[in-house]
C-alpha cells in the first residue's frame, strides 16, 4: 500500500513537472512570436551587439535553459578568475559558510538549551532576552558584523550563527523540559549521576525535538546565506545569482535558483533521515 502510494505520488509529480515545463515553453514561444523591436544603439554597443539586433523577451525557453544547465554541470569546478567560477565552487563556498555557522550555533545552543530546560529559574530569566532577539532578521546583524569584524566571510558565518542558534536553543530547552517525570524519578531512585542522566536519559528522550530544531535551523541558514552573499559579494551561490543578474543572464540565474532548491531539499532530507533514526514509539 505504502509503495503504491509513493509510486502514484511520483508519477503525479512527474506529470505536474511536464505540465509546468509545457506552460513555460508555450509562454516563451508566444512572447518570441510577437516579434521584437530594434535595440537602442547605445545599449547594443554596451552589450557588444549590433543596433539592428532585435530585443528578445529575455526569458529563456526550456531548451535554452537545459543547454545552459548542461554546460554548468559538465564543468562545475572551473576557475577563470574572481568573477568566473563554476557552480560547484560557488556551492562549496556557501556550504562551508553554512556548516561553520551552523556548527558554532550547535556548540552554543544545545548545551545552553540543556541547562535552560533543566532549570525553570534560568528559563524564566533568559526567556525575555530570547524572545526579543529571536524575531530580529539575521540580515539586520550584517552591518554590525561588518563594522565590528571587518571581514566579509566571518561576518557571513556570524549571520548564519545568529539565525541558527534560536530554533536549536528553543527546541532543545523544550525537549529537555518535556522529558517524562517518571523517567527522571527512576534515574533519581537509582542514584544516577547528573552527567550520566543527561546522556542516558534526557538526551535520548529529547533527541527528536533537538533534531527538529536543527532541521529548522539548517533550513533558515540556507535561506539566509544566499541573501548574505548577495550583500558581501566575493564567492558563493548568492553572489553568483547577483553577478549573473547584473550580467542579464537569466539562464544562469534560473539554474542557480534551481540548485539552491535542490541543495536545500537534500539538506532537509538528511535531517529528516536523522530524525527518523532517533524517534521512538512509546
Amino acid at each position: 500500500m505504502d509503495k503504491t502510494l509513493k509510486l502514484r505520488a511520483g508519477l503525479l509529480s512527474c506529470l505536474l513537472l511536464l505540465v509546468l515545463v509545457g506552460i513555460w515553453h508555450a509562454a516563451t514561444q508566444v512572447t518570441a512570436s510577437g516579434g521584437g523591436e530594434a535595440l537602442d544603439p547605445e545599449y547594443a554597443m554596451l552589450m557588444g551587439l549590433s543596433a539592428e539586433s532585435e530585443r528578445s523577451s529575455g526569458f529563456p525557453t526550456p531548451g535554452e535553459f537545459a543547454s545552459s544547465a548542461l554546460g554548468h554541470l559538465a564543468s562545475p569546478f572551473y576557475d577563470n578568475g574572481p568573477n568566473d567560477k563554476g557552480i560547484g565552487i560557488q556551492l562549496a563556498h556557501s556550504l562551508w559558510r553554512v556548516a561553520a555557522g551552523f556548527l558554532l550555533a550547535m556548540a552554543v545552543a544545545i548545551p545552553l538549551g540543556f541547562v535552560i530546560g533543566m532549570s525553570p529559574l534560568l528559563y524564566q530569566t533568559l526567556n525575555p532576552f530570547i524572545q526579543v532577539l529571536k524575531p530580529i532578521s539575521p540580515l539586520a546583524w550584517m552591518p554590525i558584523a561588518l563594522y565590528t569584524i571587518k571581514d566579509s566571510t566571518i561576518s557571513a558565518i556570524f549571520v548564519i550563527f545568529i539565525c541558527s542558534i534560536w530554533p536549536m536553543l528553543v527546541n532543545t530547552a523544550f525537549g529537555v523540559a518535556g522529558v517524562r517525570k517518571d523517567w527522571l524519578d527512576v534515574a533519581r531512585t537509582l542514584e544516577v549521576n547528573p552527567l550520566r542522566k543527561a546522556f542516558r536519559v534526557i538526551l535520548p528522550a529529547a533527541a527528536p525535538t533537538i533534531i527538529t530544531g536543527m532541521r529548522i535551523s539548517m533550513g533558515i541558514a540556507w535561506l539566509v546565506i544566499v541573501a548574505a552573499e548577495m550583500l558581501v559579494g566575493g564567492t558563493g551561490i548568492g553572489y553568483f545569482v547577483w553577478n549573473e543578474w547584473n550580467n542579464l543572464s537569466l539562464n544562469n540565474v534560473i539554474f542557480a535558483v534551481l540548485m539552491i532548491g535542490l541543495i536545500g531539499m537534500l539538506l532537509d532530507l538528511m535531517f529528516a533521515q536523522l530524525q527518523r533514526k532517533v524517534t521512538y514509539v512509546e
